[in-house]
C-alpha cells in the first residue's frame, strides 16, 4: 500500500464571513438562510469568473483559492461591489455584510480541501476587516501595491495563532480618491539606511536566484493568440496532452511514457465537460522542440499538458505541468517519485488535478465511471499491454504480429484484462483489413470474438465498441454497426476515433448528412487526422451532391498518400458529376495507374453501402469518367 502523499503549493487564499451572522439567524432563520444561499451563489460566480475555486463554505464562511494574487483581490473587490448592490435592496437590519481577507501562502492540498498556515493567516486577516471591507496580508500587498486601482491603509503587524512572526496587514481602500495612496506606513530612518540597503541587496540576490531556479523549472511561455488559432476555441475547457518525454536511459522505454500519455488522454476524454484533442494529433509533436503557444494555435485549445517519465526497475519519477496558453500561466505542476506499482494511482491523480485546475466538476456518476476500477492492477500484464499496443499502432505486418504476442502474454498474466482483449481484437481486424493473414474471414471472426469478450468483462470500453462496430460493418449488419458506434460515442464524448467510426457507419447506412456532422467532429478532435477521416467526410460530401467540397477533402487525403486509390476514384466521380470531363479523365487515369486491373464490377462489390442506389450513383459517375 502506497503511503499518502500531500501536495503543497503557494496559492492565494480568500477567506470571507458574515459580520453579525448569529444575530441575523436569531432574528429570522429562514430569511437568513435564503439570503446567504443567494449570496454564496453570487460569490461563487465571481470567484469562478476570476479563475478561482471555492474550496469550502461551512456556515457563513467561504474559503476560495486562486493561482493569481491579482485575481484573488480583483474577485474580493467585485464581490463587495456586487453584495453592496444586493444589500441596498434589503432593510438595514437584514443586510448581510461580508468581511474578506486575502493572503498569499503555502497550503497543503488533500483531495478537495486545503490546510496549513496560509489558510490560518487568511482567516486572521479577514477577521480584521470591516463589514463590507477587504484586508490583505503583507505578502499580498507586496505583489499588488501598484497593479490595481486601490489605495491601502497600513494596520500594523498582527499576531496570528500558531504563527511565530507577526503578519503585516493592509486595509484595501476602494474609494476612487484613494487610488495609489498608502497610508500609515513608516519610512526607514537615515541611520538605518545601510542596514536596509544590505537587506535589500540580500533579498534581490535571493529573488534573482529564485527566478533562475523558476525559469529553469518553468521556462517562460509565449502567449497564444486566439485570433491565430486554426479552430475556434470550444465552449468548454479544451486541452491537448503532449507525449510525455522518456527520460530513462533505455530508449526502448518509449512505450511506457507513450502509454502513460495515452491513459491520461483516455481518462480525460471520458469527461463530457471537457474538450480533448486525440492522441494521433498530439503525437505529431513527439520528439520535436515545440512551443506551447504553437501547439495551442495549431490545435485550437486553451490548455496544454506536458511532462516527462523516468523509470528504473522498481521506481518511477513523473513530472507534469498544465499551462494556460492564453495567459502563459502555469496552472498546476507536480513531481511524483514513487514505487513503479503506484503508476495506476499516479495516472488517476494527474487526471484529477488537471480537472481541478480547469475548474471542471464531476457528478458522482461520472466520478464512478472515471475512477471506479482499473482494467488491471497486475503491473507485468500492464507493461505487456502498453508495449503490445505500441507495436500494433505502427501498422506494419511484422509489428502487428509482435503486438499480438505481447497482448497474449498480458492476458496470460491477467485473464480478466479487458483492454488487452480489445486491442488483441484490433490486431486481428488489421490482419483482415490489410491482408496480413492467410484468411481474412478467420481474422475477422477472431476480432469479433475478442471484442465481445472484452465487452463482457467491461462494457465501458469505447475502443471495444468501435471494434465491434467495424466488424458489423464488414458483415454488412448496418443497424448493429451504428448502434455500437453510438454506444462508443456515449462512453467517450471526446473520442476522435469513435466519431470517425460513427461517421463511417452512418454513411454506409445511407445517413449521409449525419456522416458529415460526425466527420467534422472527428477532425476537430484530431486536427491532424488519419486518412480515413478525410475518406468518410469526402465520401459524404459526394453522396450529398457537394462535389467541390468532396474534391477538396480528398485532396487532403492524397497529401497523406498520393497512391490512395479511393481518393482518385472519388475525384473522378466528383469531376464527372460537375461536367469537368478532362479532370475526370485525369483522375480515372490515376486509378488505373495504381491498379491496372481495376474494374467497376469488382470495385462495386467492395463498397459496404446499405442502399443500392448509393452504389449505383457512385458507379455511374465513375463510368462517366471513363472507367469500365
Amino acid at each position: 500500500m502506497a503511503t499518502q502523499d500531500y501536495t503543497r503549493k503557494l496559492t492565494a487564499i480568500l477567506s470571507a464571513d458574515v459580520k453579525g451572522y448569529s444575530r441575523l439567524m436569531g432574528e429570522d432563520e429562514e430569511a437568513t438562510v435564503r439570503t446567504i444561499t443567494a449570496y454564496r451563489e453570487a460569490i461563487g460566480s465571481v470567484v469562478q469568473k476570476h479563475r478561482g475555486r471555492v474550496v469550502d463554505s461551512p456556515g457563513d464562511n467561504i474559503l476560495a483559492e486562486f493561482a493569481s494574487v491579482l485575481d484573488a483581490v480583483r474577485s474580493a473587490v467585485e464581490i463587495q461591489e456586487e453584495l453592496k448592490t444586493k444589500n441596498a435592496e434589503l432593510p438595514d437590519d437584514r443586510r448581510m455584510e461580508f468581511r474578506i481577507g486575502v493572503n498569499l501562502g503555502d497550503v497543503i492540498h488533500e483531495e478537495e480541501r486545503i490546510y496549513g498556515d496560509g489558510v490560518n493567516v487568511a482567516a486572521r486577516v479577514e477577521s480584521l476587516a470591516e463589514a463590507g471591507g477587504i484586508c490583505v496580508s503583507g505578502t499580498v500587498f507586496d505583489q499588488i501595491e501598484s497593479k490595481l486601482p486601490l489605495g491601502y491603509e497600513y494596520l500594523g503587524e498582527q499576531s496570528v495563532k500558531n504563527i511565530s512572526k507577526p503578519v503585516r496587514i493592509y486595509k484595501a481602500l476602494m474609494d476612487p480618491e484613494a487610488v495609489g495612496k498608502v497610508i500609515g506606513e513608516k519610512k526607514a530612518e537615515p541611520r538605518r539606511g545601510l542596514r536596509i540597503a544590505l537587506a535589500v541587496v540580500t533579498v534581490l540576490l535571493l529573488i534573482v536566484g529564485g527566478l533562475l531556479i523558476w525559469r529553469t523549472a518553468f521556462p517562460p511561455v509565449q502567449v497564444a493568440s486566439v485570433e491565430k488559432m486554426a479552430f475556434p476555441l470550444p465552449d468548454k475547457p479544451s486541452i491537448a496532452v503532449l507525449p510525455f518525454t522518456n527520460m530513462s536511459d533505455d530508449p526502448k522505454q518509449e512505450y511506457f511514457s507513450d502509454g502513460l500519455t495515452d491513459q491520461i488522454i483516455t481518462g480525460l476524454s471520458k469527461v463530457p465537460h471537457l474538450f480533448v484533442i486525440a492522441r494521433n494529433s498530439t503525437f505529431t509533436y513527439k520528439g520535436k522542440p515545440v512551443k506551447v503557444q504553437r501547439v495551442a494555435e495549431d490545435l485550437g485549445v486553451r490548455y496544454v499538458l506536458e511532462g516527462s517519465v523516468q523509470r528504473t526497475a522498481d521506481r518511477i519519477r513523473i513530472t507534469a505541468q498544465l499551462i494556460d496558453a492564453i495567459t502563459g500561466h502555469h496552472l498546476w505542476s507536480e513531481r511524483y517519485d514513487r514505487d513503479l506499482q503506484d503508476i495506476f494511482a499516479i495516472q488517476d491523480d494527474i487526471t484529477m488535478e488537471i480537472m481541478k485546475a480547469m475548474r471542471v466538476k464531476l457528478t458522482r456518476g461520472e466520478q464512478a465511471r472515471l475512477w471506479g476500477k482499473h482494467e488491471t492492477t497486475n503491473l507485468a500484464a500492464y507493461e505487456k499491454y502498453l508495449e503490445g499496443r505500441a507495436y500494433i499502432l505502427r501498422f506494419t505486418k511484422e509489428d502487428n504480429a509482435q503486438g499480438q504476442q505481447l497482448l497474449e502474454e498480458a492476458i496470460t498474466l491477467d485473464t480478466g484484462f479487458a483492454g488487452a482483449y480489445a486491442f488483441l481484437g484490433w490486431s486481428h481486424f488489421f490482419d483482415a483489413r490489410f491482408g496480413w493473414s492467410k484468411s481474412r474471414a478467420k481474422s475477422t471472426k477472431m476480432a469479433f470474438e475478442y471484442a465481445q469478450k472484452a465487452i463482457e468483462m467491461d462494457d465501458t470500453l469505447d475502443y471495444a465498441r468501435t471494434l465491434l462496430s467495424a466488424v458489423y460493418l464488414v458483415k454488412r449488419q448496418h443497424e448493429k454497426a451504428v448502434a455500437e458506434a453510438e454506444r462508443a460515442v456515449a462512453l467517450n464524448p471526446n473520442g476522435a476515433l469513435v466519431y470517425n467510426t460513427l461517421a463511417g457507419v452512418v454513411g454506409c447506412s445511407g445517413r449521409w448528412e449525419e456522416s458529415i456532422i460526425y466527420g467534422k467532429k472527428s477532425i476537430r478532435h484530431a486536427p491532424f487526422p488519419p486518412l480515413t477521416s478525410f475518406h468518410w467526410l469526402g465520401r459524404a460530401y459526394f453522396m450529398t451532391g457537394q462535389f467541390d467540397e468532396a474534391i477538396l477533402t480528398f485532396e487532403k487525403a492524397l497529401d497523406r498518400n498520393p497512391n490512395y486509390l479511393p481518393a482518385h476514384a472519388f475525384h473522378a466521380a466528383s469531376y464527372s458529376s460537375l461536367g469537368l470531363e478532362t479532370k475526370a479523365a485525369a483522375a480515372a487515369k490515376e486509378v488505373l495507374r495504381i491498379n491496372p486491373k481495376f474494374s467497376l464490377g469488382s470495385y462495386a462489390k467492395t463498397l459496404p453501402y446499405k442502399n443500392k442506389a448509393d452504389i449505383e450513383r457512385y458507379i455511374t459517375a465513375l463510368r462517366k469518367a471513363g472507367l469500365t
